[in-house]
């Protein structure tokens, strides 16, 4: 095998197209990445690693919603009126990172499980374990982790 030209190749990687080995190798790298895609979440952050920490302005969280931070892998929810609620947005089913949080629920895109936003607890799965809640409260305007 090795180096091999097919009928049509050299001519189309003269002309700038794309070579079978180009291709093949392009297509091992994207299908890893997207495999990995899954696992992108990484793991969720230890309540320690967050104590003491501002995660969230209060105004910003809508009652009967909630708003991710994905860089803090958080995601923070007011089921009521002034009733905050923080937890790891990290899906228990295979490490992605959730998506959305609508009509009471957070939303993992990967797959579909959904967490009930006033207690992470599954509603849908396939995820089986609620998320991972911290436990916050307001401190001038900020939900904090403590």
């Amino acid at each position: 095998m090795g180096d091999e030209v097919t009928p049509g190749a050299a001519e189309a990687a003269g002309s700038g197209g794309v070579g079978r080995r180009a291709v093949l190798c392009g297509a091992g790298a994207l299908g890893a990445a997207a495999l990995a895609g899954c696992a992108s979440g990484g793991g969720s952050k230890s309540a320690e690693d967050l104590r003491g920490k501002q995660i969230a302005k209060a105004a910003d969280i809508p009652v009967g919603g909630g708003k991710i931070y994905g860089d803090q892998k958080v995601v923070v929810t007011q089921p009521s009126q002034g009733a905050y609620k923080a937890f790891t947005a990290v899906c228990t089913h295979q490490g992605c990172t959730v998506g959305g949080v609508s009509n009471g629920l957070i939303k993992c895109h990967c797959h579909g499980s959904e967490f009930k936003i006033t207690d992470g607890s599954v509603e849908r799965g396939p995820a089986k374990e609620p998320l991972k809640e911290y436990p916050v409260r307001v401190e001038g305007g900020g939900i904090v982790v403590t």
